[in-house]
């Protein structure tokens, strides 16, 4: 049966368990020779990353023509409006073409970890929290989206994959789940 990873990642790692730059990776978590990540969390966000030992399961997470929504929470630079949050609803156009249909919607601030180091602080600007679901995987895409509806991105973790969700993990902690996948006809 495939064995899929819930992954707290921590700000500034990489989804990979090498680094020519010597940068922290997930093998400073876990050694876990037979697993690859499913999908990528960029360097510089926080949250669920899962990782899978079966490549079709990987496949189904990963691939964008899967659709499977992903949820983060979002703190962005600035107060929130009726029109931006209409707009990221909507999709927005980015230099790589228009974004499907988003989910969002503006929250409290969360109870999250503290991150290192922490987020700047600006006096003269407010800061905003939304949350945001997608169905693509578009390289930066939440971050490049609240940009384009002048809301700059300061902290990016992501909460939910499809069904499996970040709980209550620590960053830098994981736990592993067994996953049963439907039959293909034929086998």
């Amino acid at each position: 049966m495939p064995r899929i990873i819930l992954f707290n990642k921590p700000f500034r790692v990489l989804s990979q368990f090498t680094d020519p730059d010597g940068r922290a990776t997930l093998a400073d978590y876990f050694s876990l020779p037979h697993f690859r990540a499913a999908g990528r969390l960029d360097y510089d966000s926080e949250g669920l990353l899962l990782l899978t030992d079966d490549g079709r399961l990987q496949q189904r997470i990963a691939n964008p023509a899967q659709k499977m929504w992903k949820t983060y929470l979002v703190q962005v630079e600035g107060e929130v409006s009726v029109e931006a949050l209409e707009r990221l609803a909507a999709g927005v156009t980015l230099k790589d073409g228009a974004t499907l249909p988003a989910r969002v919607r503006a929250v409290d601030a969360p109870a999250l970890w503290p991150r290192d180091p922490p987020v700047r602080a600006r006096k003269s600007v407010p800061d905003s929290w939304l949350e945001i679901a997608i169905r693509e995987g578009r390289n930066r895409q939440v971050r490049r989206m609240t940009a384009a509806v002048n809301l700059p991105t300061l902290r990016l973790v992501r909460t939910r994959v499809g069904d499996w969700s970040l709980g209550d993990l620590a960053p830098g902690e994981y736990c592993e789940e067994t996953v049963h996948l439907p039959q293909r006809a034929g086998r």
